[in-house]
């Protein structure tokens, strides 16, 4: 699979909840945990979506996310801030 560069990521915390979310080409993947960022890590297509799947690792949640959009994982650029989500 070719290299994308085009991956938009951005974080941050709302309503209880720790956001992850990724765009690219109109696609949207998002992983959310909670603040307190002890539970699994659900994946949704947006960040008001319903769940998808739920993980215990981000590495898992990253996968799926890569999957949805079309890239692969190390295409994902991962903000220092969301680097320990996940149980």
């Amino acid at each position: 699979m070719p290299e994308h560069d085009d991956v938009v990521a951005n974080y941050y915390e709302r309503d209880g909840e720790r956001v992850l979310t990724f765009e690219r080409d109109g696609r949207t993947a998002a992983l959310a945990q909670n603040s307190e960022g002890y539970a699994m890590v659900t994946v949704r297509h947006g960040p008001e979506d319903d769940e998808l799947e739920r993980y215990y690792g981000f590495d898992m949640a990253l996968d799926h996310a890569a999957e949805l959009l079309g890239v692969r994982v190390a295409d994902l650029p991962v903000p220092a801030e969301a680097d320990d989500m996940g149980m």
